[in-house]
């Protein structure tokens, strides 16, 4: 039977202190809504809990909502396609049963965005529970549609539900990276993984078109950490975990295709790096481009505008910048004419104190491991860092002079750096430009590591021990440079307090007696105190 009457959905004043001395069971509740339309009203009584301050209460009428709801979907005891307006339906030519589900399906929709809101409600496990329950709706709509859809391209997935939670999860003001990392369950979903993509280019497209295009930091946050999430699967045949299942799945069901994944995935990065970034976020791109991001599109070679203009930028962005460069000139055959001239206007003194410095040489070091560069080349990037090292802490030492070492064995003909045959004339200045961008004018070849030879003199025992090497004939085995990349200044000390434990460190000296007096008073002779 229809309900009695219409009901508001906010709570009356002194609503909530006279629920709760009557102590009203919800599941109570929901069972007799369940039972009999005659109790239809009563899911009033259950929104009314839903809006209360109180976290158990609200957690409670979540839960609720969320039996009542799916157990209707599961019956299909919801109106069915458009949706009448409710005093249209009352006073209109349908059956009591259709007046009820018309009813209940306007229920639904209430809960629905009251849900929504409890999405940036303040206290966390708020947010869980409503975001949960929502995705249990749309497990149940896509079962059971409560709208005609477009069965040749969407299935009958509810796009609609998601694209509501996806706008909520990117909010312009709240950081939500707490109640997103939640979300990251549901994106092993295929298709709510392929309709999250979509959700997130569409609503970029509206809210970054409203701002012109500025910056906005926190909303560019959650973006960023909503789709570094995402990741595509490698083959098709691994397309098989789906929320959405029914007997037989439309051929053209994009959600079923890889290639429409790989292309969605690729959209919806190009729409979010099409916008200015704030630097730490340009930062945080680029740290995943290379093994999050360029893998999974279908046409990596769209980035390259991308990463050129980063390569550009300097400083720590450009060495980030490097990861997926490397990425599209080894396997997508990107020319870029100018990159060791790049790579080479990197070397300053800064490069040994960023936090991506061992990526760096990491990737530096694959860069020059080509027997087929100009010796000019290789003999310029030597110099340059023999001459950077003069002023580098103990631990990029132990990384420079092994890398110097290996790019003299790669390329024999810069042994003449170390083996420069005497002249009559002995050269009076090094004529070495350090100021020089361009490798090819620096005249490094005409120089040699003379730098190295003065960090034989070394503070650091390991260091000058290293820089010895170059006494000796080097040897046709390349050092692994990977064993000191990640190596520490804490570390260093470490391994050198416990050598040191190992020994008795002989001490040389006198006992004081009283203040500046020591021994044979040689301190009283020179100082006093007035």
């Amino acid at each position: 039977m229809a309900p009695s009457k219409k009901r508001s959905v906010k709570p009356a004043k002194g609503a909530e202190k006279c629920i709760k001395t009557a102590k009203i069971d919800l599941v109570s509740t929901v069972g007799r809504i369940l039972e009999s339309s005659k109790h239809g009203n009563e899911v009033f009584d259950v929104f009314e809990f839903l809006q209360f301050e109180k976290e158990t209460n609200v957690i409670t009428a979540v839960n609720a909502c969320s039996s009542l709801f799916c157990t209707l979907l599961q019956r299909k005891e919801l109106f069915r396609g458009k949706l009448p307006a409710e005093d249209d339906a009352l006073s209109g030519d349908y059956s009591a049963v259709d007046k009820y589900h018309i009813f209940m399906r306007h229920r639904y929709n209430n809960c629905v965005e009251m849900l929504l809101e409890h999405l940036s409600h303040e206290l966390h496990e708020v947010q869980e529970a409503s975001l949960c329950c929502l995705m249990k709706f749309a497990a149940g709509e896509g079962q059971d549609p409560l709208e005609d859809l477009d069965w040749s391209e969407h299935y009958s997935f509810p796009r609609e539900l998601i694209q509501a939670v996806v706008d909520r999860l990117v909010s312009r003001t709240t950081d939500k990276s707490l109640l997103i990392s939640r979300f990251h369950e549901f994106l092993e979903k295929e298709d709510v993984r392929y309709y999250v993509m979509s959700s997130i280019r569409e609503n970029m497209g509206q809210v970054m078109e409203k701002s012109k295009g500025e910056v906005m930091p926190v909303y560019q946050h959650n973006v960023f950490t909503l789709m570094s999430n995402i990741s595509i699967p490698k083959e098709e045949l691994e397309l098989s975990n789906f929320m959405v299942t029914q007997e037989a799945k439309h051929e053209d069901w994009k959600a079923a295709k890889l290639i429409e994944h790989k292309r969605t995935f690729e959209r919806m990065w190009l729409a979010f790096l099409k916008y200015k970034l704030p630097s730490n976020m340009y930062k945080k791109v680029l740290v995943i481009l290379h093994d999050a991001i360029l893998p999974h599109m279908s046409n990596p070679t769209l980035m390259i505008d991308f990463l050129t203009a980063a390569y550009d930028v300097g400083g720590a962005i450009s060495l980030l910048a490097l990861n997926g460069l490397f990425v599209l000139i080894h396997q997508h055959n990107l020319d870029y004419p100018d990159f060791y001239k790049k790579l080479y206007n990197l070397l300053d003194p800064s490069i040994f104190h960023v936090k991506y410095r061992a990526r760096f040489f990491h990737l530096a070091n694959l860069f020059l491991s080509s027997s087929h560069l100009p010796v000019y080349l290789v003999a310029a990037f030597a110099k340059r860092l023999a001459r950077l090292a003069l002023t580098a802490p103990p631990t990029a030492l132990l990384i420079v002079l092994p890398f110097i070492y290996n790019l003299i064995r790669r390329h024999p003909s810069c042994r003449v750096l170390i083996h420069r045959p005497s002249s009559e004339d002995e050269l009076l200045e090094d004529p070495y430009l350090m100021d020089e961008d361009d490798p090819a004018r620096c005249h490094a070849l005409e120089s040699s590591l003379w730098e190295i030879k003065t960090l034989q003199r070394h503070y650091h025992p390991d260091v000058a021990k290293t820089a010895m090497l170059i006494n000796t004939p080097l040897s046709q085995k390349e050092d692994n440079i990977s064993e000191v990349l990640e190596i520490t200044t804490f570390e260093l000390m470490e391994r050198d307090l416990k050598q040191t434990s190992k020994k008795s460190i002989p001490l040389e000296f006198e006992t004081a007696t009283q203040l500046l007096k020591v021994g044979k008073d040689v301190m009283g002779q020179h100082f006093c105190l007035e």
